[in-house]
């Protein structure tokens, strides 16, 4: 981990995919049969992708996955098919399309909107989109109550969304009206043509004040819901600035270079300077308490990008919400 210095940056964004669950342990439609004749000595992808009328990388898939079996051995997908031998394939069970409640959610502004796209502070606790094992409020469909006409690109429950917060991070959040701008600021934040500040409120003093913070992060092991700083992690870069020192804790403006999922909260955790409130990632309990804060002090401070419709630059900003300016207030007043 390199974290002293800005110039310690490494050219090389959030997506955290979920862990693939166990393919033996969820319900599967199951074909079983025997290789046809007119099979043989094929390789396994490619006579499959004939038999079954699936793809070939399909077929690898399932492969990968030990879903299929010839005379009870998992098969490779280069492997050779042989006339007669019991073939079985394990099918994936079909994906459940999420729906999308129109609910509308308090305190949730517009901070911006035209034909193209539409910006929001998203207060804490909603969730960027609905997903399995959310049923909260979500950004998507608090603008869909509020009558906002959301892009139709992208998967039918996060349809507009090009980038995301987590629930417990507030701030500003931008989401595409117009197909064209999906299209455009999907590829902004992909290429990170996007500038984006958070601020964030860690304990003590990060030395040097100023610095730049090169890790990779991978899932924390033992823990689907939690990432670390890991060997075999994704490139990720955080450049930081002392905004403002306290006795116990510092302000910093942050800037990501790339935008993994917890990128600051596992960052700052890793050099013992976790986000005040911060329990998952070590922060200390009662300093939390004594600022008056139930998450994360992390805000999702401003966005700057070439408007999809014409390229002249646009920044938003997005103002402290109560809790956090409350722990500042405290802060200074010791």
């Amino acid at each position: 981990m390199r974290g002293q210095g800005p110039k310690a940056a490494a050219e090389h964004d959030y997506e955290g995919a979920p862990l693939m669950p166990d393919v033996h342990s969820v319900s599967r439609e199951t074909r079983s049969m025997p290789v046809p004749d007119g099979l043989e000595g094929m390789r396994v992808d490619a006579g499959l992708s004939r038999l079954l009328g699936l793809s070939r990388t399909a077929v690898a898939a399932l492969t990968e996955e030990g879903s299929v079996q010839i005379d009870g051995s998992a098969a490779g997908k280069s492997d050779r098919l042989t006339a007669g031998a019991w073939l079985e394939v394990a099918f994936p069970e079909p994906k459940r399309e999420l729906t999308v409640e129109e609910t509308p959610v308090e305190g949730m502004k517009i901070l911006y909107a035209d034909d193209d796209i539409v910006a929001v502070d998203k207060p804490v606790g909603v969730a960027a989109h609905t997903g399995v094992g959310w049923t909260g409020p979500t950004v998507v469909g608090a603008l869909a109550a509020m009558g906002y006409r959301i892009s139709t690109s992208g998967a039918h429950e996060r349809q507009g969304i090009v980038h995301r917060l987590d629930v417990g991070t507030s701030g500003v959040m931008v989401v595409a009206q117009s197909e064209h701008a999906y299209t455009v600021l999907k590829r902004a934040f992909k290429y990170r043509t996007v500038e984006k500040r958070y601020h964030a409120l860690v304990q003590g003093h990060p030395d040097p004040s100023s610095g730049t913070i090169d890790a990779p992060i991978g899932r924390a092991r033992g823990n689907d819901w939690k990432f670390a700083v890991t060997a075999d992690g994704r490139p990720s870069i955080t450049h930081y600035d002392t905004v403002e020192a306290f006795q116990a804790a510092s302000l910093l403006d942050v800037h990501l270079e790339t935008g993994r999922t917890h990128q600051i909260r596992v960052h700052f955790s890793a050099i013992r300077h976790p986000c005040c409130g911060d329990l998952t990632y070590g922060a200390d309990p009662r300093l939390a308490e004594r600022l008056g804060l139930e998450r994360q002090w992390l805000h999702a401070r401003s966005l700057g990008f070439a408007h999809p419709a014409d390229g002249r630059w646009i920044e938003i900003t997005s103002e402290y919400p109560a809790d956090l300016a409350h722990a500042l207030d405290l802060l200074r007043h010791v």
